[in-house]
């Protein structure tokens, strides 16, 4: 009887945590599309990444986080030069590639698995704990997007 809870509650953290990344992918992408192509370059200040380098932070990092889980990002994918895409429209469709990918892959983990170590390379978690980085990521970038919306005037879509 306990297997099959464990196997339950499982099944419910992984399904938690795809829907709420999914929700950041929403989000994301719903305010990526409230702003202006001309405004993909705005940036808080020198140094500080662009619109479209944050968005293109959070794809890179999508694909990322999914190679310490060990999935191979597909070949066309270069994570290193990935912030260097332009175009509204090239770096929205980017962002939701990176989110496929990596909702696909997490769908593959077992979770009989969930308590292996991954390095990071910056932490050492377990591999449930860098699902989470995936979620929590995303929603931190989400956060920096809807600071720079309301810095410029943009109103998060979502919100009023």
């Amino acid at each position: 009887m306990s297997t099959l809870m464990a196997s339950a509650q499982d099944s419910v953290a992984k399904s938690s945590l795809q829907a709420l990344i999914s929700n950041n992918e929403t989000q994301i992408t719903s305010l990526a599309n409230a702003f202006s192509e001309e405004q993909y370059n705005w940036r808080p200040a020198e140094g500080i990444r662009s619109v479209g380098e944050a968005i293109l932070h959070i794809a890179a990092a999508n694909y990322f986080l999914a190679t310490k889980l060990g999935f191979t990002p597909p070949e066309d994918v270069d994570m290193m030069g990935m912030e260097k895409i332009t175009g509204k429209e090239n770096v929205i469709e980017t962002l939701h590639k990176s989110f496929v990918f990596v909702l696909d892959k997490l769908g593959q983990i077992n979770p009989e698995d969930y308590g292996k170590e991954v390095d990071l390379g910056f932490s050492k978690l377990s591999t449930l704990g860098t699902m989470m980085v995936v979620l929590d990521h995303t929603g931190e970038h989400k956060g920096q997007l809807i600071a720079y919306a309301r810095s410029i005037g943009v109103v998060p879509p979502w919100s009023n």
